[in-house]
């Protein structure tokens, strides 16, 4: 009777690693927002990370995040170093690829609550008097996060977060625009 139940836990063991192991690895969260300003002004929100400080959803969720910056002020080489509750975590972010007006790519190296190293991105597009932003993170997941990918949906945690601060990009975007 033992042996049996014991077979049939490797048995479901074994079932959980093989549906694990063949979830797909890539993962990519994307949002996007059409703000009434010029690709300049949106640009220049996100390249200068201080800046972040006006439109981050995330120190919404910490307003006392402790925030470090490093390297030049703009552009590649601008980082920051956050240390936060646990809902903001802890990490590194900086710019590693920055075309004026046009894309902005970002390292992000998360310590708390989960390891791990991914990649986020901006597009600027100008179309008319607006400009299409596009908001992405990137990365490859690990064994646990395949597994935890089974209960919880990564765009779907990132996704709502990535709105928000969107829709405040947009509000500080088009305010700094009409001065």
């Amino acid at each position: 009777m033992i042996v049996n139940i014991l077979i049939g836990l490797a048995v479901l063991v074994a079932i959980f690693i093989i549906v694990v192991g063949t979830r797909p690895a890539d993962f990519r969260v994307t949002r996007a927002a059409s703000i009434s300003a010029p690709a300049a002004a949106v640009f220049a929100q996100v390249n200068e990370l201080r800046k972040w400080e006006a439109w981050n959803p995330w120190l919404k969720l910490d307003p006392s995040c402790k925030m470090t910056y490093e390297g030049p002020p703009a552009g590649i080489g601008a980082g920051y170093i956050w240390a936060g509750n646990n809902k903001v975590g802890e990490g590194h972010m900086v710019i590693t690829e920055s075309r004026p007006n046009e894309f902005i790519r970002l390292g992000l190296e998360f310590l708390k609550p989960f390891k791990a190293n991914n990649t986020a991105e901006f597009t600027f597009k100008p179309d008319g008097n607006q400009t299409a932003v596009a908001w992405s993170m990137l990365g490859k997941k690990n064994f646990m996060f395949k597994a935890m990918g089974l209960f919880m949906d990564t765009d779907k945690m990132v996704g709502g977060d990535f709105e928000r601060g969107l829709a405040a990009l947009k509000s500080v975007a088009e305010a700094a625009s009409r001065k």
